[in-house]
């Protein structure tokens, strides 16, 4: 792997912001591998990624934040800074089904998912067998409603005794307490099985059957108090017909979670995903 950095930029649009970051990096000798940008007309903003190699690159990093603090605060930027070489630490919730989570656990052993996975979470038991198969530590912490907090409490420990930078939802069936969510926040990614905004909360295929859909959809998106309504990351969709009955939309929609989910995932560990409001771009 090159050892690169990835900065995030997000700031009010005007004159010169291109000019000013690149102009940055050439003082300090990088060599720029990748720069994406975006205006958002509309909210007058503009959003920017840049990749650079390390090699030869004359600013150490630790003196990154103070050189390029003034260049921030005179264009009222709001930035992020990610090395390529080091894995972000991965904390898998689970619940019984076990597609999504077989999936991504396949893609991060074969090298896809450039990260670390200290533990896996579930509400079940039902998964302990695969998270063995690939040798990733898994807790089995059941959530019934009256031990909800002391749940969490031990869910938010675990976390804290392992390191985690951000936690996927594999499917679990479990909606998370607004205070836990506030601890990790666009640091908790779900999958939801409908294309979001439609059928959003529970049994979405079997709505999506009985409303007679032609296409059913995934979505992924970082969790927000507001129950499947935080900014999407990514959808997919696939054609359905009368013939499909509801287990030929769960079996269809499966596919489209796993594929869905890990797209999600990668772009995170990519520092390739900027939020604003309650959307998200994400760059090439």
């Amino acid at each position: 792997m090159r050892h690169t950095a990835r900065l995030l930029v997000s700031c009010p649009d005007r004159k010169g912001l291109v000019a000013a970051i690149a102009n940055f990096l050439y003082s300090h000798n990088a060599n720029i591998l990748h720069a994406d940008q975006h205006q958002d007309n509309a909210a007058g903003l503009f959003l920017m990624r840049v990749e650079w190699d390390l090699e030869g690159f004359e600013l150490g990093l630790h003196r990154f934040d103070e050189a390029f603090t003034p260049i921030a605060d005179e264009f009222a930027m709001t930035w992020s800074l990610a090395l390529s070489s080091v894995k972000p630490r991965l904390a898998i919730f689970a619940s019984k089904a076990d597609h999504c989570l077989a999936d991504l656990l396949y893609r991060w052993h074969a090298g896809e998912l450039y990260c670390d996975i200290p533990l896996i979470l579930s509400n079940h038991p039902d998964t302990h067998w695969l998270a063995e198969a690939y040798k990733a530590p898994f807790h089995h912490i059941p959530v019934t409603k009256d031990n909800k907090a002391e749940a969490e409490a031990q869910q938010q420990a675990l976390l804290a005794a392992h390191h985690v930078d951000f936690i996927v939802l594999a499917r679990y069936m479990q909606v998370l307490s607004p205070e836990f969510i506030a601890r990790w926040p666009n640091r908790i990614i779900n999958i939801h099985h409908s294309f979001l905004p439609a059928f959003h909360g529970a049994k979405p295929y079997q709505r999506a059957f009985e409303r007679g859909v032609k296409l059913i959809g995934a979505t992924s998106h970082y969790v927000t108090e507001t129950l499947d309504d935080g900014p999407i990351i990514e959808q997919d969709v696939t054609r359905i017909s009368h013939r499909d009955d509801l287990d030929d939309l769960v079996r269809k929609g499966a596919d489209l979670e796993k594929v869905v989910l890990s797209r999600a995932v990668r772009w995170h560990i990519d520092h390739r995903i900027l939020v604003y409001g309650n959307k998200t771009v994400v760059f090439d």
